[in-house]
């Protein structure tokens, strides 16, 4: 059995086969998937995902970086809102990026230290982003990086000594589709680092792994990324489920039902 512990299965791309692809999920021992907020227009349908499959899916709240713009601070009101209302199994999709759009980097920073503090105040993990942004985003946490704060480096494709800084701040890795690409660079970096840290994820619909990649994503292609893992480092399967289940019930156990 394995989590998914990052996949945006409310978008529109699975609106012609949603149901059938939660099914696929669940013959492919997919037991339970994390959803990512991204801004006020995903929090619908992500709730009624949640709301239909109590069991297996179960919703983030967090305003993406790629979405801050000169009135992020509108969605960080309806961000804190949602957070005082009710539970959530953390704070995401939070961070920076530096790929997509340069033009409201100040104000990343800003909307990621505020919900990091929500994330504080909440007692929630946090769920990060970093396209070309990853020293950027260590160093913007490493202030914050006290007590039981801890989460994910999402989709994580950084060198080791990124890794063990990541790591040092009791956070773990994101591993999804890219450890299955030909020139991804996780060959090198997954065997420097102790099952205890890593966690699997697909970042649905998108980054599909070998033999998908460049077709839309899906939860039910996490044993593709599993496998490759389990052949870096030598490991069964067995052995990765156990420990990559196990470390993500330790980030979001206290939040969410997952037994």
């Amino acid at each position: 059995m394995f989590i998914d512990t990052h996949a945006h299965i409310y978008s529109e791309e699975f609106n012609a086969d949603r149901d059938e692809m939660i099914f696929r999920c669940k013959e492919s021992g997919i037991n339970k998937i994390f959803m990512p907020n991204i801004d006020h227009s995903s929090i619908d349908g992500m709730m009624e995902l949640e709301l239909k499959y109590p069991s297996q899916c179960f919703s983030m709240m967090g305003l993406h970086p790629c979405y801050v713009k000169k009135d992020f601070e509108k969605e960080l009101y309806l961000v804190e809102d949602w957070l005082n209302k009710r539970k959530f199994s953390a704070v995401g999709e939070i961070g920076t990026d530096l790929y997509w759009d340069k033009t409201f980097w100040s104000e990343q920073q800003e909307a990621f230290k505020i919900q990091v503090q929500l994330a504080k105040k909440h007692q929630l993990p946090i769920v990060i982003h970093c396209r070309e942004s990853i020293d950027e985003t260590i160093e913007l946490l490493q202030p914050f990086a006290t007590g039981k704060l801890t989460g994910i480096f999402h989709c994580f494709s950084g060198s080791v000594e990124q890794a063990k800084k990541i790591i040092d701040m009791n956070f773990y890795l994101g591993i999804g589709g890219v450890v299955t690409f030909k020139n991804g660079g996780l060959d090198k970096v997954i065997p420097e680092v102790g099952l205890d840290r890593i966690v699997l994820e697909t970042d649905s619909p998108y980054l599909a792994p070998v033999p998908h990649r460049g077709k839309r994503n899906e939860p039910s292609y996490i044993p593709l990324v599993a496998k490759k893992i389990c052949e870096i480092k030598k490991i069964t399967l067995d052995e990765l489920s156990m420990a990559t289940s196990s470390n993500a019930e330790k980030i979001f156990v206290s939040n969410v039902n997952l037994k």
